[in-house]
């Protein structure tokens, strides 16, 4: 019997729609020998954008050369014809966050063998030059009881072109590293805090930023410590130092390794992220990936992060004070409140706009945050505390305000 032409993509027939993500849908099909596969067939806003078609297609060079029994690695692409697609090697089993939602936390010898799985998974992957960017419980697949990272490399490819616009989801909240909601590159140690995250929540079956709108998840995971209070005793240490804010003090995934007891991968490729480009294949060499970190950023970035905490006390303080100010005018001039709350406001929005512009918008959540809590000060000052009481209080506010400055 012949194949219907909408199931036959290339080489390789379609059999069933396994499930969809930020950048595809995933469905089981044979390649020509009869093997089962995954195939990979990018959404049309991926597809109809050449720059990102480009620079998948370049990258995918690179992710073929990462091989390890906890990778699902990739088999094949085309980034030509109307619907492009990779194919990855087809594990059969269930997903980490499916096996934990069902069966609860993760225990004993089985939890040992997942973070050593995903922690030899991710020295793999970094070996060969490639950051996973999404690495989740949805992207691990567990079989026959060991771990297999999934959809490596993608969305990482993918996140410098304009498809990132296009509505493509470049990680999960919770998952995403503090240096990735800020806006900076998302490098290996990000890596390192998506497995931080992802067996924190094997562990314990709750995820360790909590849950709830994407905003509030990724306030936590910028300003609040994880909760591994489930978390066996033996491995939270661990997944604490994978889970610091500064990326530059988290262990590489080759410290995981040695750390968990699984075995380093030694890969023929650079160490660097390299692009493939038109000629001959530059010479390899193997190459175990170092002990040694990567030293500490810049005298910049340092002086950028020192801004952002500086401005985000300003846009609280500042809230703060806003909030008390109206409501201790409110009983007198109530012109004056109305005033004070539309200039903090004017100057948030200004702030944000500054953010949509850079497209930092864990900066527009923050504004708009404090923006809303300085209104819901206001409202709840006014209707429990009487105006004397405010003006004495603001009074207090301000007169420690002064002296903490003449103090410093």
């Amino acid at each position: 019997m012949s194949v219907p032409a909408a199931d036959q993509l290339g080489p390789y027939r379609l059999l069933s729609r396994l499930g969809a993500g930020g950048f595809g849908e995933v469905h089981l099909a044979l390649d020509p020998e009869g093997h089962t596969v995954a195939v990979k067939v990018l959404h049309p806003h991926v597809a109809s954008d050449e720059l990102a078609l480009a620079r998948l297609g370049r990258e995918v060079e690179t992710m073929r050369r990462v091989r390890g029994p906890h990778i699902a690695e990739v088999l094949d692409a085309s980034m030509t014809g109307p619907r492009p697609y990779l194919v990855t090697r087809y594990v059969q089993g269930r997903s980490l966050g499916n096996v934990v939602a069902a069966g609860g936390p993760v225990r004993g010898d089985d939890l040992q063998r997942l973070a050593a799985g995903l922690a030899e998974a991710l020295a793999a992957i970094h070996a060969a030059g490639v950051v996973h960017r999404d690495l989740k419980p949805a992207n691990v697949i567990i079989a026959d009881g060991e771990p297999h990272v999934i959809d490596f490399g993608i969305a990482d490819a993918l996140d410098a072109s304009s498809v990132t616009a296009s509505g493509a989801v470049l990680g999960t909240p919770g998952y995403l590293a503090p240096e990735v909601l800020e806006g900076r590159e998302a490098g290996p140690p990000a890596d390192v805090f998506a497995f931080g995250a992802t067996v924190a929540y094997a562990a314990s079956g709750r995820q360790p930023y909590g849950t709830g709108p994407a905003p509030a998840v990724a306030y936590r995971v910028v300003h609040h410590e994880p909760d591994l209070a489930d978390v066996p005793s033996w491995l939270a240490p661990l997944l604490a130092e994978c889970l610091r804010a500064d990326a530059a003090s988290r262990p590489t995934a080759a410290d995981l390794c040695a750390r968990l007891g699984a075995p380093v991968p030694q890969v023929l490729v650079p160490p660097q992220r390299r692009r493939v480009s038109s000629g001959t294949e530059p010479p390899t060499e193997e190459w175990r990936p170092a002990d040694k970190r990567e030293p500490a950023g810049s005298a910049d970035g340092a002086l950028a992060r020192h801004r952002e905490k500086v401005r985000k006390r300003w846009v609280v303080g500042a809230g703060v004070v806003s909030g008390l100010i109206a409501a201790a005018a409110h009983g007198y001039v109530p012109e004056l409140s109305l005033l004070v709350l539309a200039a903090y406001g004017v100057g948030v929005l200004v702030d944000a706009g500054f953010g949509v512009v850079a497209r930092a918008r864990a900066r527009v959540v923050f504004d708009l945050v404090g923006a809303a809590g300085t209104v819901g000060l206001y409202a709840l000052l006014t209707a429990l505390f009487s105006p004397a009481t405010l003006v004495l209080a603001l009074g207090t506010v301000m007169v420690v305000l002064v002296t903490i400055a003449f103090a410093s």
